[in-house]
């Protein structure tokens, strides 16, 4: 059986990517199974698309497996240049945990009026014959509270409220989360095309 890394430290990806791919004919594996040095790796790409591609090159050069990676970051409307490709570098920083990540988040659209914000995601796949993108995006909003408990690598989808939805992301079933979330599409439309190989 093939095997596919999944290119992400982060659990809470790792899960929602399996959530959609784990049904097909392959052996994923989990990048924080492996213990690579990446010390060296740098997530300096102007935009989504080419910090997905870096990743993606960078750990199947590492391991000469098929390679999943993607990166995702949140556009805000009131904060405009601040996140994108800086979400989780920002504000509080890379290395805060979750809850201060979004606590300081949270405190610094308290005093916006308009909260209107877009989750995109870019996810890229390498193989010995193929590199291939796959973007998904999701409009919405931040709510102005935490609308249910934080999941491990995955803050914002307490607060993010996708347009026309009732539930924010995290209080959604993964089968409806899935269908609409920047990520669930962009992965859905990688495994029709890992189906179509």
């Amino acid at each position: 059986m093939q095997e596919i890394l999944i290119a992400t430290g982060n659990p809470g990806k790792y899960k929602e990517i399996m959530e959609v791919l784990g049904s097909l004919d392959f052996d994923f594996v989990f990048l924080k199974d492996l213990n690579i040095d990446s010390s060296d790796f740098e997530e300096d790409g102007v935009d989504f698309k080419e910090n997905a591609y870096k990743k993606a090159a960078y750990f199947r050069e590492k391991t000469g497996m098929i390679t999943l990676a993607e990166d995702t970051g949140l556009l805000v409307d009131a904060l405009p240049g601040e996140l994108g490709v800086k979400t989780r570098r920002w504000g509080a920083g890379e290395h805060a945990s979750d809850a201060e990540w979004i606590e300081y988040f949270m405190q610094r659209m308290d005093s916006e009026a308009n909260r209107k914000a877009r989750f995109v995601c870019n996810a890229c796949i390498i193989g010995d014959d193929f590199h291939e993108h796959f973007e998904g995006e999701t409009e919405g909003v931040i709510t102005a509270e935490l609308m249910c408990e934080i999941e491990e690598g995955l803050p914002l989808g307490a607060c993010f409220l996708a347009e026309g939805r009732e539930k924010v992301y995290l209080a959604m079933s993964k089968e409806e989360k899935n269908a609409i979330s920047h990520r669930g599409v962009a992965i859905n439309a990688m495994k029709s095309f890992l189906e179509g190989r």
